[in-house]
């Protein structure tokens, strides 16, 4: 990796033209400007693709609608001069250093393969938001680290190597539009990718799916769907069988993590 890594930031977007807009503006303002910003515009029928041409960035149509989808397509596009993958959705609206902390991280750490932060919800009430932090986002963090062993790659704030998602690219259930891609990326990973979790790297994203009983249910259910599409392998006592972390061991022996996933310093 070059001193200074190349970062390409993904994000994938329907028909959040307005959404898209505030998050562009806030990557125009970054310390550490990207080198790229790739927008997969997922069948909008808006102004996005629109939106994201004004800001300069790179606009890839994918018409199989859905978030594994857009963001496999984005992945794919960014993977092959980049250095680093960075992923945020429509509705983030990253803090002016949030790039600098990622290249900062790297660079300092060659057993870093993925790093993850949290999240800080806006346009909610402020319980909708103190329980989307806390118990949806917070609580998913906690329980998936107990069942995977790792960290849990949240989907509007986190980046990757370029050589993780070579690895994973062709065993992430990419074309499934009906289950949640970060989690599925999550389940395809390993101890030996290096993942880590900053929880000083917090990402305000917006609270609307958290505001209506459905729009939350919805995606709850949407990990049981998850973890239903990639059985067996995402089951706990399967991940711990010596064989299988000999095999990931070996196909990811780039990175040798040195056994803590949790990462208050980086990016600070």
């Amino acid at each position: 990796m070059p001193l200074v890594p190349r970062v390409t930031v993904v994000i994938p977007c329907r028909d959040d033209a307005g959404f898209l807009d505030d998050c562009l503006a806030a990557l125009a303002a970054q310390t550490h400007p990207a080198d790229r910003v790739i927008v997969v515009d997922n069948g909008s029928s808006d102004g996005s693709a629109e939106t994201a041409a004004r800001y300069g960035a790179v606009v890839v149509a994918e018409p199989s609608v859905g978030i594994w989808p857009a963001a496999a397509r984005g992945y794919d596009e960014a993977m092959a001069d980049t250095d680093i993958i960075a992923r945020l959705d429509a509705d983030s609206r990253p803090h002016p250093d949030w790039i600098a902390r990622l290249v900062r991280a790297f660079v300092a750490d060659p057993g870093l393969g993925v790093l993850t932060g949290g999240a800080e919800f806006y346009g909610g009430s402020p319980l909708t938001n103190y329980l989307g932090e806390h118990w949806y986002i917070g609580g998913g963090h906690y329980w998936i680290r107990k069942w995977l062993g790792i960290p849990l790659v949240f989907g509007s704030n986190f980046a990757m190597r370029t050589p993780v998602w070579e690895r994973v690219r062709d065993r992430v259930a990419r074309d499934n539009a009906a289950i949640h891609d970060d989690l599925d990326l999550t389940i395809r990973l390993r101890p030996a990718d290096g993942v880590r979790y900053d929880p000083q790297l917090r990402m305000p994203v917006s609270a609307r799916p958290l505001q209506t009983v459905s729009g939350l249910s919805r995606r709850v259910f949407k990990v049981a769907s998850t973890f239903a599409a990639s059985w067996p392998e995402g089951a706990a006592w399967r991940r711990r069988e010596p064989a299988a972390r000999g095999a990931d061991a070996a196909a990811t022996a780039e990175w040798t993590p040195d056994g803590d996933d949790w990462a208050p310093e980086f990016g600070r």
